[in-house]
């Protein structure tokens, strides 16, 4: 039997003593190494969480403050499109004011028109009487016509204007019927211009003129048949444009 030193024994006894006690303290070491894990990890998530949630109230306050921007610049657009709306219609309105006047001083202006217009035709060379005088009667019948505006009233007068200007910048040639020595009778008629107009019977046997201050027909000699009969030929086209000697009646002061 194995005898240790009395001094051996008591070390030994104080390390069997002791090692429960080192044993709790690893164990309580492990532990709270363990909760200090669990927590830091607990505190992760919630830094995490918190994270997620900054960042979308970022982007929120990011996306409001562009729809915001977005807004005042529309807003600013509407206020300067509202403006614009605003004198527009004010133009618009003195616009219809200035349109109800120019209706008030043009519908008489279109009647002194059309009177001075039938007076003109009247006393100027008979030429064409039944297509004029056609004329004349629409317009005035369409001057008391409520169906028709003061626009397209002005704009058939102008028209018909027009029409008599050309007369006088041209040669025209056509077939009507005149009363000669009490009796009517088809002939050819040269205009030219507004400057002569000039009558042939059908079978070149007589021609005349209108003699505007006589207000009447009166015949040619035979001398001028040939000149004429070229006129009527120059109007129809049907030959070139050549020189006509014929009598026109001299101009006279107008009174």
């Amino acid at each position: 039997m194995l005898l240790l030193p009395r001094h051996t024994l008591v070390i030994v006894s104080s390390l069997l003593f002791s090692l429960p006690s080192s044993a709790d303290t690893l164990s309580q070491a492990i532990q709270v190494e363990n909760n200090t894990h669990s927590a830091a990890s607990l505190s992760q998530k919630k830094i995490n969480a918190l994270d997620d949630r900054t960042r979308k109230m970022l982007e929120q306050y990011r996306s409001a403050k562009h729809q915001t921007k977005t807004l005042l610049t529309y807003n600013a657009h509407l206020d300067r499109l509202l403006a614009s709306q605003e004198q527009e219609k004010q133009s618009l309105t003195q616009q219809l004011e200035q349109i109800e006047i120019t209706q008030r001083e043009i519908v008489p202006l279109i009647i002194n028109m059309q009177k001075s217009l039938e007076q003109f035709v009247a006393l100027d060379l008979p030429f064409l009487p039944k297509e004029r005088q056609e004329r004349l009667q629409k317009l005035k019948a369409m001057m008391s016509r409520a169906d028709v505006t003061t626009a397209e009233k002005f704009r058939r007068l102008i028209e018909a204007y027009q029409i008599e200007n050309s007369y006088g910048n041209t040669i025209e040639a056509y077939r009507g019927n005149i009363q000669l020595e009490g009796q009517e009778s088809s002939v050819d008629f040269l205009r030219l211009g507004r400057i002569a107009l000039y009558y042939q019977r059908l079978d070149a046997s007589e021609a005349g003129f209108w003699n505007q201050d006589e207000q009447r027909w009166e015949t040619l000699d035979s001398s001028h048949a040939a000149a004429i009969r070229q006129g009527l030929r120059m109007a129809r086209k049907e030959t070139a444009p050549n020189l006509l000697m014929l009598p026109i009646a001299a101009a006279t002061e107008a009174k």
